[in-house]
């Protein structure tokens, strides 16, 4: 699928002279290398090339020439580090956060670029993904692929965010190699309220590894505490919001007020407990739910199979138009959420299980689903899973994913199996970041 081309770079380019006369990948004495930025690569880095190897270099921007210098290798990659900015893209942008940048704060990766830039550059990665990974052809591609749905927040979006806490007993978030932390004071892609919330805390447990900040669609909010040990920590009565642990067994703990946080999507309203997963950009959801909705296209005589439901967000809203739903959740809290967000449909079924087991229990009874959702982790499905999904062979297939290599890369195990990818929805929910969800559809025959 053809890549947009870079805006034009606002600085003119030095002319080349007896003591300049370099080309962009030349390599200077000291080891630092002149690099021409060709595109985005997975994962936040610009991609570059030299001498037949690829280089991953961050904070850059496709177009842009960088002095760089290489720091490690994996693999057939090297990664490398900008010295220095020898012409800059037109689409290059002040960055708004005082910890953005080389070796700070790697929870946003592209404040440097604007956020039209952003939008087309996540497009393009997703159609290179879906070539490497899933083997789609241009033509296919081009029919499938819609342009993103943009946020209508760029900045202080989420309603959600996972502290770590360091040695000093500071707060911080992962830095490039994921290895070391950076002490946060401000997150600029953080809810204001939630802002206001975590500079007035004063919390500080040893037995405490995380702190997660999460606020409700009814402006309430809870504060997570991740523990390394079974005790429950002491608080005061007069915490300003609810508090919850999770134990290291991944079983939570209500502390101080409720024990579920509630988000409105559309005209519902759905609980989440505290440590089940939703989208911590939550003025984007109806767009996803829209999204599914449009792609599986029910009609009242169809059945409809949801694995990895989660709290129950889509049956929420496909029950209605169907004949029967079956919700499939393996994390017991949320599936006694989607229990209590379904309680008044009559036409669903609430299934607690991993999705292997039951789709092989399924498939041992020959039951037969017309369609299907599956909205898995970001490593995607697993062999057993898919190989269960294709066995029983649901005429149409809405995959939401939050990863496009693995997207991609069970996309081509589907199409191998029959089916044909119809289209890709991209859905813009972290915008400054290179995170991006897909809604994808597979049809069958």
């Amino acid at each position: 699928m053809p890549s947009r081309k870079p805006r034009k770079s606002t600085n003119r380019r030095q002319q080349p002279s007896a003591r300049n006369n370099k080309r962009p990948n030349d390599k200077r004495s000291d080891g630092a290398m002149q690099l021409e930025i060709t595109g985005m690569a997975n994962g936040g880095y610009g991609l570059a090339h030299h001498h037949k190897r690829t280089i991953l270099l961050p904070y850059v921007i496709p177009g842009e020439i960088v002095q760089a210098q290489l720091t490690h290798s994996e693999k057939n990659v090297d990664f490398a580090s900008g010295t220095q900015l020898v012409e800059a893209s037109g689409d290059r942008e002040y960055p708004r956060c005082p910890h953005f940048g080389p070796n700070r704060c790697w929870g946003c990766q592209w404040q440097h670029i604007s956020y039209d830039a952003q939008l087309l550059l996540k497009q393009d990665v997703i159609a290179d993904q879906l070539q490497r990974a899933g083997k789609f052809d241009d033509r296919t591609l081009e029919n499938a692929m819609r342009p993103v749905l943009p946020a209508p927040k760029q900045w202080q979006y989420n309603h959600q965010i996972t502290y770590t806490r360091l040695k000093d007993g500071r707060f911080g978030l992962p830095q490039m190699d994921s290895r070391q932390y950076e002490a946060i004071d401000v997150c600029h892609v953080l809810h204001p309220d939630l802002q206001d919330l975590y500079e007035s805390l004063d919390v500080d447990f040893p037995q405490m590894k995380t702190l997660t900040l999460i606020l409700g669609s009814d402006g309430q909010p809870m504060l997570i505490l991740g523990m390394s040990e079974e005790t429950a920590p002491e608080l005061e009565t007069g915490f300003p919001a609810s508090v919850n642990i999770v134990l290291p067994d991944n079983e939570p703990m209500n502390l101080i007020g409720d024990s579920y946080v509630r988000y409105q999507v559309k005209n519902h309203w759905l609980r989440a407990t505290a440590g089940v997963a939703f989208r911590a950009n939550v003025e984007q959801v109806p767009l996803l739910v829209d999204a599914v909705l449009a792609q599986l296209n029910l009609k009242p005589e169809d059945t409809l199979l949801d694995l990895y439901a989660g709290v129950g967000l889509f049956v929420t809203f496909a029950a209605p138009l169907m004949e029967w739903v079956t919700v499939v959740e393996s994390y017991p809290p949320a599936a006694t959420d989607a229990d209590e967000n379904l309680a008044d449909v009559e036409n669903v079924d609430i299934i607690e299980g991993g999705v292997e087991a039951v789709l092989q229990a399924m498939n041992e009874d020959e039951a037969h689903y017309s369609a299907a959702i599956v909205d898995p982790p970001p490593f995607g499905l697993s062999k057993d899973a898919t190989a269960e999904l294709l066995k029983m062979g649901p005429e149409r297939i809405v995959y939401v994913s939050s990863n496009p290599a693995t997207l991609g890369r069970d996309g081509l195990q589907l199409t191998k199996a029959g089916y044909r990818l119809e289209q890709v929805q991209p859905i813009d929910f972290a915008p400054q970041t290179y995170y991006m969800d897909m809604v994808a559809l597979f049809v069958k025959g």
